[in-house]
């Protein structure tokens, strides 16, 4: 029986890449083709496979993710202001920042697990944003949140003089240029900044399948399957969840420092709860404890919010105007709600369906198609070589 869980590693790592890259060409007759939606979709899948690596494996299910967003947005900038434009050194202190922040949480909250496991982790988050938002005001800038400035001494860059920001930069390769090359006499342009997250994208799902397929892998899945009988056996299972509560706090604050580096500046919002438990219907929808069912998830989740929360009523008349006048209004004022403002209906109704009829996420839905469609080949090759009567 099919399974995408159970394919190649390095054919599904092929896979990944080739889809992840092509993903200008690819979503372009969707409308989300472009580098700023591209970008988006590339960080959440990186913070959704940080969090499938909590909760898809160790079944611990934490709604204070957002936490370590923000503090890797912070981080970013505060090396954007302080020392550079390089992105190398932002995104290298905001996985070191995010990484401490979750072992600190992380060794308190894992003290329990189950529900209270979670509100723990909801506490800290709400603490955090609470406290980025009003109390560490000199270090967030409160609720108009860290930009950068004119006056920033950045002590590792040229002395800027162009009287404008400086843009962030790889190496000198600024992140919103596009670039471009020939090969065989044939153009070729992409944007810095999409690939670059890209790049990081694909690296992060390497590490979660080498982690999936790993010896700690197959300990956190104990941890989930039956953690009371693991330690009735006298193996202690806190350094194991502990590693992976650590681990998944490093992917949300690298996700955060790419944040920051599309889009220089960081505010509480990032923190907040609606963040978190943005992450986790993303690994929900997708599949939780699969590996592409995150990014899966992401994708559909900032799909339905940058794209399908644009259409208005003057789009759906552009596509139903071939209906008779009275049928057309209709139909308008039926699908007004589910569409631009309303779009979270919409949503919510998605969400709902696949938790009822595929508990697997849309990895299970493609499972069960892929399975239909080999079944029927199958079928049709087998009648095709009986012998005739």
């Amino acid at each position: 029986m099919f399974d995408l869980g159970k394919v190649n590693d390095r054919y599904l790592m092929i896979f990944f890449s080739i889809m992840v890259l092509a993903g200008p060409i690819i979503l372009a007759p969707f409308g989300a083709g472009y580098p700023d939606l591209l970008q988006r979709f590339a960080i959440f899948g990186l913070f959704a496979i940080g969090f499938n690596i909590l909760f898809g494996l160790t079944g611990y299910l934490s709604f204070g993710h957002a936490a370590f967003l923000g503090v890797g947005s912070y981080a970013a900038v505060w090396v954007f202001k302080l020392l550079t434009m390089n992105v190398i050194p932002a995104l290298l202190l905001a996985v070191t920042v995010s990484g401490l922040f979750a072992l600190a949480i992380g060794y308190v909250s894992l003290r329990r697990s189950g529900i209270y496991f979670s509100i723990l982790t909801l506490a800290f988050a709400q603490m955090s944003y609470n406290l980025a938002y009003s109390v560490l005001t000199p270090i967030t800038n409160g609720e108009t949140g860290l930009q950068l400035t004119l006056e920033d001494p950045r002590i590792l860059d040229a002395a800027n003089d162009t009287g404008s920001l400086p843009s962030t930069n790889l190496f000198g390769l600024t992140m919103n240029s596009t670039a471009k090359f020939e090969i065989l006499g044939m153009t070729f342009q992409f944007n810095v900044g999409f690939y670059f997250c890209a790049l990081i994208l694909i690296l992060g799902f390497y590490l979660a399948l080498r982690i999936f397929r790993s010896p700690f892998g197959l300990m956190l899945r104990a941890v989930k399957t039956n953690q009371t009988r693991m330690n009735y056996t006298g193996l202690n299972t806190r350094p194991y969840t502990l590693a992976a509560f650590v681990i998944s706090g490093m992917y949300a604050g690298v996700a955060g420092g790419l944040m920051a580096i599309t889009d220089p500046l960081a505010g509480a919002e990032r923190m907040q709860w609606t963040a978190s438990g943005e992450v986790v219907l993303m690994t929900i929808l997708g599949g939780a404890g699969t590996l592409i069912g995150p990014v899966l998830g992401a994708g559909f989740i900032k799909y339905f919010e940058n794209i399908f929360s644009k259409i208005n009523d003057n789009v759906l008349h552009g596509w139903f105007a071939f209906l008779p006048d009275g049928l057309e209004d209709v139909v308008v004022g039926v699908l007004h709600f589910f569409v631009g403002k309303g779009w979270h209906l919409t949503l919510g109704i998605v969400f709902m369906l696949v938790v009822i009829f595929l508990p697997g996420g849309l990895i299970e839905g493609a499972n069960r198609i892929i399975r239909r469609v080999l079944a029927r080949k199958d079928k049709s090759n087998t009648t095709v070589s009986a012998p005739a009567e």
